[in-house]
């Protein structure tokens, strides 16, 4: 046997070997879950709490807490949190939107926390269906908000293409899970591979309500740019947050970030009549010519 042709088979199959691994091994790449026991007690300080559990169809438990907010409730948000840790956490963050009068609902995904059941992308997207549905038992749409931060926005995003809530706000959003991934493995074959592609962008065409994405400038993990391509997809409904300085995990530690959200929740968009605005002059395209 040539040599050339020895080689050619041993990199071929450390190819698929490698492909082969990666398939098998890719819920352990993606999701850092941080498993509770069932006799767990949340403890959240200063902050009124009320713990649920759904029973899906297939039998699984999707376990969360509902964060009520003082005086009364403006609606209530659907926090769909990142890919690790549980709503132990996570729920700390609820502060952000009780201080604006919202009811908060943070769930922990399929073999998170308490959450039971096998995790696939199709199940995950069933789940929180099932979540809003019962949300909208509560009280109508209209005072619905969609949130996913990273991981969750994809799946923020699909809810609120099949559902007419208030809004949606992403935070650090990805244009498609793929897209995230192909960055670490270029020469693999992940539109495959990859059980949980998360096409956010795909998704993102058929939202109907506001939307508002909220991106640090300096995330090395999910760029900017991501951002700024994702904010052009629905541009007519879509709203570009911009923390200048914020990378990926650390948005709640600007101040400009918890201006966003005050603006978002709490001033009413407004009709502007564009017939009294600029919006149609042109710059000429011509060099104007200046007698010496």
């Amino acid at each position: 046997m040539p040599y050339w042709l020895y080689i050619t088979i041993i990199v071929l199959i450390v190819y698929v070997v490698i492909s082969i691994a990666l398939y098998y091994l890719q819920d352990y790449m993606l999701f850092k879950p941080e498993k509770l026991p069932e006799d767990f007690q949340f403890n959240y300080e200063n902050q009124a709490f009320k713990e649920y559990n759904l029973e899906t169809r297939d039998g699984a438990i999707i376990n969360g807490v509902r964060f009520f907010p003082k005086g009364e409730s403006k609606g209530i948000v659907l926090y769909l949190k990142g890919n690790s840790k549980s709503i132990k956490g996570w729920g700390k963050f609820a502060v952000d939107f009780t201080r604006h009068g919202y009811n908060v609902l943070m769930v922990d995904y399929r073999g998170f926390g308490k959450s039971t059941g096998r995790r696939s992308q199709k199940a995950i997207k069933r789940d929180l269906q099932e979540v809003y549905n019962k949300i909208k038992e509560l009280t109508t749409e209209d005072r619905i908000i969609v949130y996913g931060r990273s991981l969750g926005s994809g799946f923020a995003a699909k809810l609120a293409s099949m559902n007419h809530p208030k809004m949606l706000i992403m935070d650090a959003p990805y244009y498609s899970l793929t897209k995230v991934t192909a960055r670490y493995a270029p020469f693999m074959p992940l539109s495959i591979l990859l059980k949980y592609p998360l096409p956010t962008y795909k998704w993102l065409k058929y939202v109907q309500c506001p939307i508002h994405i909220i991106h640090g400038t300096n995330d090395k993990l999910i760029p900017y740019k991501t951002s700024v391509k994702l904010s052009q997809v629905n541009s007519k409904l879509t709203k570009l947050h911009s923390v200048i300085g914020g990378g990926h995990k650390n948005l709640n530690n600007f101040e400009s970030y918890h201006k966003m959200i005050h603006e978002i929740l709490n001033i009413a968009p407004q009709e502007i009549d564009l017939s009294t605005t600029s919006i149609h002059v042109k710059h000429s395209s011509k060099k104007s010519k200046t007698k010496a």
